[in-house]
């Protein structure tokens, strides 16, 4: 069976034409137009990746993304008219999986969705590896991360973040080399994208410690290690 694609998009001629391109390289498509009824499609039947706008009557997609997340991981690319840099990281802190910025070639969607499925299924396939650091364990098979036992509830991007760092304990990493390690080519984010997740990652992992070691040390002007113990 082929993927199935949800395209969230109220202007007809831009739903049109996507839903047209996605359906001649192969995939099932359904579109919605309106934003409560996107999401309850989604919490209902989560397809397997969803092309979702920002400005939508009834919900927009912003808010769209954040419920969804409550239910779902699937992929989500943002189709946006907002060139502003504060919406895009707001999408990627959300949990959104790439961007889009409108206006936008139909190919270009198509390169992108392929591009993100192949991650997502790629990222179900099961490595080998269970990276460790005193209580944090990063369970590289299911993606999922705990600390003293109380899982994170990590995005796919913090998760990946927090593994890049927790594989080489203590080393800071520039943002530059964040972004090479942890971030796809195709994302449309800069070295900014890096200090929203890592603010998420630290309040995540606070919130499972119980107490205030701050896990992520930040080193001025050079970039962040993981190095509980220097907080201690």
């Amino acid at each position: 069976m082929s993927p199935r694609i949800l395209v969230v998009e109220d202007e007809p001629d831009i739903a049109a034409i996507v839903v047209d391109y996605l359906r001649h390289a192969g995939y099932t498509v359904e579109h919605q137009a309106e934003g409560r009824a996107a999401l309850a499609s989604i919490v209902a039947a989560p397809p397997d990746l969803t092309l979702l706008d920002i400005m939508l009557p009834g919900m927009d997609g912003l808010d769209i993304l954040r419920q969804a997340r409550r239910h779902t991981q699937h992929p989500i690319i943002m189709l946006t008219a907002r060139v502003e840099e504060v919406d895009r990281l707001i999408g990627l802190e959300l949990g959104a999986d790439d961007y889009i910025c409108k206006p936008f070639s139909p190919r270009e969607v198509v390169a992108r969705v392929k591009a993100v499925l192949r991650r997502s299924a790629a990222a179900q396939e099961p490595p080998t590896a269970t990276t460790t650091v005193a209580a944090l364990v990063l369970d590289e098979s299911h993606w999922q991360a705990t600390l003293h036992g109380t899982p994170l509830h990590l995005t796919r991007r913090e998760f990946k973040l927090l593994q890049v760092l927790a594989r080489q304990r203590g080393r800071i990493f520039s943002r530059a080399q964040l972004l090479d390690q942890a971030y796809d080519d195709t994302l449309d984010v800069n070295e900014r994208a890096i200090d929203s997740h890592i603010k998420n990652l630290r309040k995540k992992l606070k919130a499972a410690s119980g107490d205030d070691t701050d896990w992520i040390r930040s080193v001025y002007g050079v970039g962040f290690a993981l190095d509980p113990a220097a907080s201690n």
